[in-house]
Parts: C-alpha cells; sequence; structure tokens
C-alpha cells in the first residue's frame, strides 16, 4: 500500500509541476494555459504515453465544482466593484439573456445538424454557454496589451457571473430528459427561486465572512486561510441545500468580501489567488484525464461545425441582441463577440448528463470537449491581433513593486495608497513640512523615475513623483484634492 501511495504522489506531483513549467510556456507562445493543462492530463491518461486510466465522471464533477466554487470565491475578491459599477447592468444582462441566447442558438443548430431533440439541442447549447474571460487577460499580460475603455470590466463581470445561469440551464435540461414529472413551467419557477436565493445568501454570508475575520482575532495567523476555506466552501453547499444557486453566492460573497478592509487582507489574496491556479490546475488535469482523443476523433465534424455556430453566430447574436441599448460601439461590440472563450466550465457541465445517463450524453461529452479545444485554439490565439486591428488596444500599466508591505490590523482604519503629483500641481517645488498636511497622515515613500526615496520633512516633492503613503480614507482624499489642485 505504501508503494501504491508513493506511486501515486509522484504522478500527482510530476503532473503539477509539469502544469506550473508549462504556465510559463504559455505566456511565451501566447496560447492559453487552461489548453496545456488538458494536454498534459490528455497526455497522462490512458490514450496517452502516461496510461493512467481515469474513467469516472463523479469523480471529475466532483473535483470540477469544488474547483469552480474557489475559482468563482476568488474572482470575486479581484472585483473591484467600482469599477465594475458603470457596466453592471451590462454585465448582468449578458450573463443572462446573454447566455440563453447562446443556448438557444446553439440548441436550435444541434437539432437540425445531429437531429437531436429540442431539449437534448437545448442542453447541448447550455453547456458551452459560459466564457473564460481568465484566459483571455492571460493572453493579453503576456503580450503586454491593455484594453481601452470599460471592456474589461464588462468581460470580468460577465465571466464571473455567467456561469451560474449555465449550471442552473444545464441541470434543469437534464432533468427535463431523465425526470418524468419535470415540465419547463418548474423549470422556470426553480430560476425564480435559485437566483434570489443565491444572491441573498451570497450577501449574507459576504458579511458574515467579514465579520468572522475581523472579529474572531485567533491567535495564529495561519488559520486565517483556513477560516476563510472553511466559508468558501460553507456558502457553496449552504445554499445549494436550501435550494439556492450555490455559485452565484461564492462569487458574490467574494465580491463583498474583497471590496472591503479586513485583518491580513494582503496575506489571504494571495492565498486564494495560489488556490485558485492550484483549483483550475487540478480541474483542468482531471478532465484531461477524463477524456478519450480516440473517441474525438469520429465527432471532429459534428465539432467543428457546432464550434463555427457558437463562435460565428450564437456569440455574436448573444451580444448584440442583449446590448442592443448598450454604449458600446460597433468595434467593441464585435471583440467583446470574439473574445467569448470556451474554458473547462463546459467540460465540468458536460458530466451532468452523463451521471444522469441522459439521451446522447456521451456524444455531448466528445462534442464539448472537441468545442471547448477549438474555441481555444482559434479564439485564444487571436485575441490580442484582433485587439489591434479594431484598435482596442492599450500599453499595459506598469505596475509598481514597493519594497514593503502593509497588514491591516484591528483598530487601525488607515490604508497605503498610491498618490500621484501632476504637473501643474501647487505642492510642486514644496518641502513636504511646507504642506501642512493633517496628523496621522503619513507619506512612507516616494516613486521617482522608478528610483526610491525615504522622505523626511526636507523632502522637495516634484511634478509625476508617486507618494506611498498611509492614511484613512476620508483624509486621504482630502490630501488628495489638495494635491491635485492647480498652482
Amino acid at each position: 500500500m505504501a508503494i501504491i501511495i508513493e506511486y501515486v504522489l509522484l504522478a500527482i506531483s510530476l503532473l503539477l509541476l509539469l502544469s506550473v513549467i508549462a504556465s510559463k510556456i504559455s505566456d511565451r507562445i501566447a496560447i492559453p494555459a487552461l489548453l496545456l493543462f488538458l494536454a498534459i492530463g490528455m497526455l497522462a491518461g490512458s490514450d496517452g504515453p502516461g496510461g493512467i486510466y481515469f474513467d469516472n465522471a463523479l469523480t471529475a464533477q466532483f473535483v470540477g465544482v469544488i474547483a469552480l466554487a474557489f475559482i468563482l470565491f476568488s474572482g470575486g475578491l479581484d472585483t473591484d466593484f467600482s469599477s465594475v459599477r458603470p457596466v453592471l447592468k451590462y454585465g448582468l444582462i449578458l450573463s443572462t439573456l446573454g447566455v440563453f441566447i447562446t443556448a438557444l442558438v446553439v440548441g436550435v443548430f444541434a437539432k437540425l445538424l445531429l437531429g437531436f431533440s429540442l431539449v437534448e439541442g437545448l442542453l447541448l447549447g447550455a453547456i458551452v454557454s459560459s466564457t473564460d474571460a481568465a484566459a483571455v487577460f492571460s493572453i493579453l499580460r503576456s503580450k503586454n496589451v491593455h484594453l481601452k475603455g470599460q471592456l474589461k470590466p464588462l468581460l470580468e463581470l460577465e465571466s464571473g457571473s455567467n456561469d451560474p445561469m449555465a449550471v442552473f440551464l444545464t441541470i434543469g435540461l437534464v432533468q427535463l430528459l431523465t425526470q418524468p414529472g419535470a415540465s419547463f413551467g418548474k423549470l422556470l419557477l426553480s430560476f425564480a427561486l435559485q437566483m434570489p436565493l443565491g444572491a441573498v445568501a451570497g450577501y449574507l454570508m459576504g458579511k458574515g465572512t467579514l465579520f468572522l475575520i475581523n472579529r474572531l482575532k485567533l491567535g495564529y495567523e495561519g488559520l486565517y486561510p483556513v477560516l476563510t476555506l472553511s466559508l468558501v466552501v460553507l456558502t457553496y453547499s449552504l445554499t445549494s441545500v436550501i435550494g439556492g444557486n450555490g455559485f452565484l453566492a461564492v462569487y458574490l460573497a467574494g465580491i463583498i468580501v474583497g471590496n472591503k478592509d479586513f485583518l491580513h487582507k494582503r496575506s489571504l489574496l494571495r492565498f486564494h489567488d495560489g488556490l485558485a491556479w492550484l483549483m483550475q490546475i487540478a480541474m483542468f488535469l482531471t478532465l484531461g484525464l477524463l477524456v478519450f482523443p480516440s473517441r474525438l476523433v469520429p465527432v471532429m465534424g459534428f465539432g467543428m461545425l457546432i464550434a463555427g455556430c457558437l463562435i460565428f453566430i450564437a456569440r455574436p447574436a448573444s451580444i448584440f441582441i442583449s446590448l442592443i441599448p448598450g454604449a458600446l460601439s460597433l468595434r467593441e461590440k464585435i471583440f467583446v463577440s470574439w473574445v467569448g472563450l470556451r474554458g473547462a466550465v463546459p467540460i465540468v457541465l458536460a458530466t451532468y448528463p452523463l451521471l444522469a445517463k441522459a439521451p446522447q450524453a456521451e456524444l455531448m461529452f466528445n462534442v464539448v470537449f472537441f468545442v471547448v479545444i477549438t474555441s481555444v485554439l482559434l479564439q485564444g490565439t487571436t485575441i490580442t491581433p484582433v485587439a489591434k486591428w479594431l484598435r482596442l488596444d492599450a500599453p499595459m500599466p506598469r505596475r509598481r513593486v514597493y519594497p514593503l508591505e502593509y497588514t491591516a490590523v484591528g483598530g487601525i482604519k488607515a490604508e497605503l495608497k498610491e498618490l500621484s503629483i501632476p504637473g501643474g500641481s501647487k505642492v510642486i517645488g514644496k518641502a513636504i513640512v511646507e504642506l501642512g498636511l493633517p496628523a496621522g497622515f503619513l507619506i512612507v515613500l516616494v516613486d521617482r523615475d522608478g528610483e526610491f526615496i525615504l522622505p523626511g520633512g526636507g523632502t522637495t516633492l516634484l511634478a509625476n513623483d508617486r507618494l506611498l503613503v498611509l492614511a484613512e480614507k476620508e483624509m486621504f482624499e482630502q490630501v488628495q484634492a489638495q494635491i491635485h489642485a492647480g498652482g
């Protein structure tokens, strides 16, 4: 038994190590890391040189659900609500109506192409209806490309919030196919209950998470990640048990927590970022092991046609119909249509009909897998050229890394923030002591042309200096207004 455990641990460690190395390679060749993770899993599987036989859809689904919960929570933590507020309406429309339109168009096409029933076609459409914008941003970062306007927050919001709708449609349509008493009316009633319950549960659990982090006063800092980990699982499972949408709940809880101050915020954000990467790798490797590449060959023709319908018809239709009253320009709508990249979520959702033994379940799984690979190869490798062709690209803002960190502790409301000195400011040429800064406003560091200066009262401020300051929010805004005032 000890030898078997050692071999299993050896295989897991090698697969994780190869995946981490693959992420570095993906940055160089501008191919999403998820495709390389899937490829490693497929090569390690029974049809590849690894020879690991894995054909357990239940285990794959369990890994996928847990992984998706942590990935969505981490995505919520990283979502700056102030940046998504202007596009909140459009993001929610895309994540609901947009997902439904995608599922409908692909479903009708599958019915005509594959001879599916309408419900079977809609199920296939629902499975491939969610997007993975995280892969898009990893590609743009590798090429030092930034998106203009509000495209980035819109895509972030859509990708983080459209998974719950896709999960709901998939599970509901599986029930229509496998449970005699199910009906479209019951499906609509379920939707009317699941989404509000998920939203309320996510809000309450987010507030509860903040309360526990700030009030428990744990004796060891290492216990705080354990606390948040348990609360994420509790949020998903409890919401699901009471009939709500667990994925929506964890995403909203992440947004609520991430946009407030709490103890050990920096270290907890790093922990959940690393955990999200681990979950992505585990999910992609598991799904790569689950698929048998030899079974994809017979569905290549169908898969390419479904992928073509999804990329060139369904996704653009969902964008242009959903955003008719929107403020996006034609070029921006075209770009949003093109970056509807599919990731691991559709493959996870394809395990639901497999486990329920729904009609055409195995064919759907193989088609979905092929569609995801086609989407990543076609869209994933052309995102940067399309952004430049549509003139929607901009240089990536330089992220400054300061040689110090600040950890909030109980009783201190101050925040560590960056403050720039614009040209024409009345403070240019003045020493810090001359500014009359309020008590409690501390300039910690001055970044001048990439060089850091430890400031004193006699330090003279120059145009384009960036100040790292420690102050409470109201005090910071007061001084910021003073500095940005013209001379």
